[in-house]
């Protein structure tokens, strides 16, 4: 290594032999546990902030019910989902992602979907946003996506020099950046939107068939959004709009509904499937699986007190149910460890003991004891090791989720797969959008990234040309850039347009 290039190391001077690509057990994966680098780089980042949340730090939540109208036995073997008409009890926190706890309702920014069902078999938590997809598939880029999403290290400002540098250099991104630029990025309020899993999952069923799954909550209120121009003066006006009128909403009975829908697929369509299924950046198109009407869910009750029931309101997609468990999508599979770990910095190891956290159905009985802040009786006398001979419990085998083949290299791997990560962000402008939309999209975008460098916006413009030329084109006219020179390196690999567009080798 040259004497001017720095060296990237661990926290104890070790140095790191790639900082893109995830430890995985073939490609696209999943996760191994043995990534260090990846362990000790989401463990850091959970502690930077405290007390409050490092995301989704601002939100308001309510109770309510999800209710089964549609029979799913055959995909699926958990008890909440069992019989048509059956209601479980759920809790609901709408976020906003990047912004502080006193940060505005009317940001542009993905907004949190996270729901937690009160299950029989324990509780099972949906950990989604508005929006179908995300910005990486790699958990090893999280820390650094959301520091570019917060402020810069020096002025303490929001710099979008940071967020459209780390953009434009991270393609993948392309599909949700075009999602949270359009009207979507503004949504109304959080009645007026939809839900996501954004994550794929298993659903198994009593018979060990399993099938992969993605969750869609359809608000029954209709989609409203903000147009940029109605986004800024509702955030001078009532910073707060959006955890006042769903507080409100409820108090005067208006009680905001959605309808589940899923998609299914099975193991068998997801090998030959034209998308990877597990790609974070990509939807299952509806026409490709069309989604199917499964429930309801209605939030009816909101809570006696804001920080004992929202503020340490804790969700975790790893808290599945016998029937719901993991996929090899990275992305999640980095989540099922970070959202535990940040939990139990920011609330306490036993902060499951919350109310709010707790299982209301069902008794919990294990063997984890102590610990700071422990609120219950600690099992009494109770063995606290297994196996003892004393009537501790012991494991249900029954439930274990069917096994799923995972073969290939133990390496950092460059994510390598058929299509590219284009063609949807491309298709979602062309073929989704309306006029209105494309108009209102173009603008947000160049309100926005005029702010940021000339050099970044022509990497970030070729990123759009690649999704779509006219996209790309309509930006740059409006940045007043040369679409001759947007198109040059939209023409080139990834790694020669960041080449060419380092700091001082680009100023068009």
């Amino acid at each position: 290594m040259s004497e001017s290039k720095k060296a990237l190391t661990n926290n104890f001077g070790a140095p790191v032999d790639n900082d893109l690509n995830s430890l995985t057990a073939g490609n696209p994966g999943p996760v191994l546990m043995q990534d260090i680098h990846l362990l000790e780089k989401l463990s850091h980042f959970d502690r930077e902030r405290i007390p409050e949340r490092v995301v989704h730090a601002k939100g308001a939540g309510a109770y309510g019910f999800f209710e089964v109208t549609a029979d799913v036995t055959k995909y699926t073997r958990a008890k909440f989902l069992s019989q048509v008409g059956k209601r479980t009890e759920v809790f609901l926190r709408f976020s906003t992602v990047g912004g502080e706890k006193g940060s505005a309702d009317a940001e542009r920014d993905p907004r949190g979907f996270a729901l937690k069902f009160y299950t029989e078999e324990g509780n099972y938590d949906m950990v989604g946003n508005n929006t179908p997809v995300f910005f990486i598939r790699d958990p090893l880029k999280f820390p650094d996506f959301i520091h570019t999403q917060k402020r810069n290290p020096a002025t303490n400002l929001k710099d979008p020099d940071m967020f459209w540098d780390f953009l434009s250099l991270t393609p993948e991104s392309v599909h949700q950046v075009t999602i949270l630029f359009s009207d979507r990025g503004t949504p109304r309020t959080y009645r007026h939107m939809n839900g996501f899993s954004s994550h794929t999952f298993k659903w198994y069923n009593e018979n060990g068939e399993y099938f992969w799954v993605k969750y869609h909550f359809k608000t029954e209120q209709g989609i409203q959004n903000f147009t940029r121009q109605e986004a800024e003066i509702m955030k001078g006006k009532d910073p707060d709009h959006a955890t006042r009128d769903l507080f409100e909403a409820i108090r005067r009975r208006e009680f905001p509904a959605w309808r589940l829908e899923m998609q299914i697929m099975t193991p068998e369509q997801a090998e030959k499937y034209r998308f990877d299924p597990f790609d974070l950046t990509k939807v299952w198109p509806h026409a490709d699986f069309p989604p199917i009407v499964i429930g309801r869910l209605v939030l009816n009750r909101n809570p006696e007190n804001y920080f004992a029931e929202v503020e340490q309101a804790a969700f975790s997609p790893a808290n599945f149910v016998p029937g719901i468990a993991a996929s090899p999508d990275k992305m999640l599979q980095g989540r099922l460890f970070s959202y535990h770990d940040t939990h139990r910095h920011r609330l306490g190891p036993n902060y499951h003991l919350i109310p709010v956290n707790a299982p209301k159905a069902v008794k919990v009985d294990n063997y984890e004891r102590d610990g700071f802040m422990r609120t219950d009786g600690n099992f009494g006398g109770a063995p606290n090791y297994y196996p003892n001979s004393f009537g501790g419990p012991e494991p249900t085998p029954e439930v274990a989720d069917p096994p799923f083949e995972v073969s290939g290299r133990a390496a950092r791997q460059k994510y390598i797969h058929p299509n590219d990560d284009f063609v949807q962000a491309g298709a979602l402008y062309k073929k989704v959008m309306t006029d209105t939309d494309r108009e209102h999209l173009v603008g947000n975008i160049v309100e926005h990234l005029a702010k940021a460098q000339k050099r970044i916006q022509y990497r970030q413009c070729a990123v759009f040309c690649k999704a779509d030329p006219d996209y790309g084109r309509r930006v740059a006219e409006g940045l007043n850039l040369s679409v001759k020179d947007v198109v040059l390196l939209a023409n080139m690999s990834q790694e020669d347009r960041a080449q060419a567009t380092k700091q001082g080798s680009y100023t068009k």
